[in-house]
């Protein structure tokens, strides 16, 4: 609730601090005595639009600051919670100041903040009834919220959210599935004949370097054969080597071999070397011939070769990789062409749970607009009830429920809701702000505050020009009914009424006092005696009599709860 106000230069304030307490503040004073600054002041921290006219004159500057007393699950606390704004104990302040220029700046516990985010505070804390006041119960967005709290249905509202969010979700899976699939259905063609070609060619890892190596190999493979030839003839023997190596070595063995016998064995390690070197010999004749042979039979194939080796090259550039790349392509493209083999199942399952997921949505929705329209009958007859005593027995009042397209159902459900009215027998019920005159529109927001007042607790609520326009028995149906909403609750009003001011738990008094040649609105909080001379100055107007002050007795004391 609100529990303070400091204005300092506004208007006619110079310096104002004014403390709230629970329960029915009632805001009286003469015509032009202030009244409806305090509300401009109010609404100023509650981040409505600045006017620079607003600034008392002379001064540089206008501030305002609200402190709301709210407790640990106020909502206002998860939005400090969701901007990282340090909260305050108990308490949150809205500050505002207005320069001359028309510039403004806002606070929030001391802390800066957008004049969007103190506007968004000030909705969740203080509700402002009045003629040109568009939101609360003016504001048709926030009826289908309203009526769910009448119909106790929050958490088939919950649910159907849920649901809602659910079906979204599976049918976007369900779309883009279908969207791929579409997509790879028209590159099918592209897909296998690019699928048959890797598959045409298997590149296997690596290969691209063996070709390469091939290839340099190839491209020297003349002057290979002829080096290899030379220097098998080296080995073998030929005309001018005189027999070769194996011929040289064997005939070196086989000299030592026949005076090996007297040699004591000293010969024996000699022997076994040129044993050793005669295998190698042997070995080495071996690999050379195979590498001869190997250059022949690839020299026979190096066409094939190049052509493997620049066919591997094409198909990497292709497909913007190397080689070695080609092989995850080739799974990739087997990866999409199964997708479009079994795409039709899959799409089929996708949009089964699609359509289970709707199907879900579409009873909880209906549950709830179910739980709506008989909440919508009730609300209207407890409205109706109201009227009459508010002088608005002519008027109707009617809970709007159309059914949506389903193009237009929502995480809300498949109702769009509007609060009506009608004010004449007859006539066409519209939308509250265009029917209603200012005084109606008071009462009618009133009647509806009444019957919905355990909807929000945690806000305080403002009335202006509520009783406009009515006196009697019809001021003190309106008083009674104010008293009755403020039951666990902070309800300010700004009355002319005699019959609502008695209500009061508490009650102040604006007035303008003369300060040099200068006029300043003053607020005062009125004791019991003070409240009898307030009612009774508003029951009989300047010059107070004996018998209004007895009237004004007996009001207070009929009304005292």
């Amino acid at each position: 609730m609100l529990v303070s106000l400091s204005i300092r230069d506004v208007v006619l304030i110079e310096r104002l601090d004014l403390t709230f307490e629970a329960g029915l503040c009632v805001l009286t004073g003469e015509t032009g005595a202030g009244k409806s600054i305090l509300l401009d002041a109010l609404g100023l921290a509650l981040g409505k639009r600045a006017d620079a006219g607003l600034i008392r004159p002379g001064a540089p500057q206008a501030s305002v600051a609200a402190a709301f007393e709210v407790g640990q699950t106020h909502p206002a606390n998860d939005i400090l919670a969701e901007l990282d704004l340090t909260p305050g104990e108990g308490q949150i302040v809205l500050r505002r100041t207005l320069a001359a220029d028309g510039r403004s700046r806002a606070y929030v516990n001391d802390q800066p903040v957008t004049v969007s985010l103190l506007r968004r505070l000030g909705d969740f804390l203080v509700e402002i009834q009045g003629q040109f006041e568009q939101r609360g119960l003016l504001d048709t967005a926030a009826h289908r919220d309203f009526l769910d709290i009448h119909a106790g249905a929050e958490a088939l509202a919950k649910g159907a959210g849920e649901a809602w969010a659910a079906w979204r979700a599976k049918a976007k899976e369900h779309q883009a599935a279908q969207e791929e699939l579409a997509k790879a259905r028209r590159e099918e063609a592209y897909l296998r004949g690019a699928a048959g070609d890797l598959e045409a060619l298997s590149p296997r890892p690596g290969e691209e370097q063996v070709l390469r190596d091939q290839r340099e190999m190839l491209m020297n493979a003349e002057r290979l054969i002829e080096a290899v030839a030379a220097a098998a003839g080296h080995l073998n023997g030929g005309e001018s080597d005189g027999g070769g190596a194996e011929s040289a070595l064997a005939a070196t063995r086989r000299v030592l071999e026949r005076v090996a016998a007297k040699a004591g064995g000293r010969l024996e390690p000699a022997l076994a070397a040129l044993d050793r070197a005669m295998i190698e010999t042997a070995e080495a004749e071996a690999q050379i011939l195979a590498v001869s042979t190997k250059l022949e039979h690839d020299s026979s194939h190096q066409e094939e070769i190049d052509t493997r080796y620049f066919a591997l090259k094409e198909l990497a550039r292709k497909h913007d990789t190397d080689v070695n790349g080609l092989a995850l392509i080739y799974e990739g493209l087997s990866a999409r062409l199964a997708a479009i083999d079994s795409g039709g199942a899959h799409l089929a399952a996708l949009e089964r749970a699609a359509r289970a997921a709707r199907e879900a949505y579409l009873k909880q929705a209906q549950a709830l607009s179910a739980a709506r329209r008989k909440a919508a009958k009730s609300l209207d007859a407890a409205v109706a009830r109201e009227l009459p005593p508010l002088k608005l027995e002519r008027a109707r009042f009617q809970t709007r429920i159309d059914s949506l397209e389903e193009d237009d159902w929502g995480p809300s459900g498949l109702d769009r809701i509007a609060f009506e009215i009608a004010t004449a027998p007859g006539a066409a019920p519209g939308p509250m702000s265009k029917i209603a005159s200012g005084g109606e529109l008071a009462r009618f927001l009133l009647a509806l505050k009444v019957v919905l007042s355990a909807a929000e607790p945690g806000r305080s609520l403002v009335f202006d020009e509520v009783d406009s326009g009515i006196g009697g028995a019809t001021a003190h149906a309106v008083g009674e009914r104010l008293a009755r909403l403020a039951h666990g609750r902070q309800v300010l009003v700004v009355t002319h009424s005699p019959q609502v001011g008695a209500r009061g738990a508490y009650h102040l008094r604006v007035h303008k006092e003369a300060k040099g040649k200068r006029l300043a609105t003053r607020v005062v909080t009125l004791d019991l005696a003070q409240r009898r001379e307030e009612i009774a100055r508003m029951l009989s107007g300047a010059q107070i009599t004996e018998e209004a002050r007895a009237a004004a007795r007996r009001l207070i004391e009929a009304d005292v709860p």
